[in-house]
């Protein structure tokens, strides 16, 4: 159970990769038998025309289409942001701008309230 407390969300993700991915290679593995019956072959799962490389290849092209996508978004949001977004450097200077008014203030009134003492 500390496992799961610990390391829940990559536990959880790791499940569901590891479930996806075995749907995706069953439905593939029907498809490939289907078209191959279809085609009056026997599905196999190795040699020149077997279901492995079609899987291999639909494998590859989703992570390259999920890295492709991950690529991008970082590339992207290195250069360009939303403002007002917890990432966004204008909200931080924003932050400081206010900080710094806000000081001034408690300086001029800290400087009138020491001028009326002395009165």
């Amino acid at each position: 159970m500390k496992l799961l407390r610990n390391y829940g969300l990559s536990v959880v993700l790791a499940i569901l990769f590891l479930v996806s991915w075995l749907l995706q290679s069953t439905t593939g593995w029907v498809q490939f038998a289907a078209e191959q019956q279809s085609h009056g072959q026997q599905a196999q799962l190795f040699g020149p025309d077997g279901y492995f490389w079609a899987w291999m290849q639909a494998t590859f092209e989703n992570w390259q289409s999920e890295f492709l996508q991950l690529f991008t978004m970082v590339v992207l949001v290195s250069f360009l942001i939303h403002r007002g977004s917890q990432q966004s450097k204008d909200s931080d200077e924003e932050l400081r701008a206010q900080l710094d008014e806000i000081e001034e203030r408690i300086v001029r009134i800290e400087q009138a309230t020491a001028g009326r003492g002395k009165a």
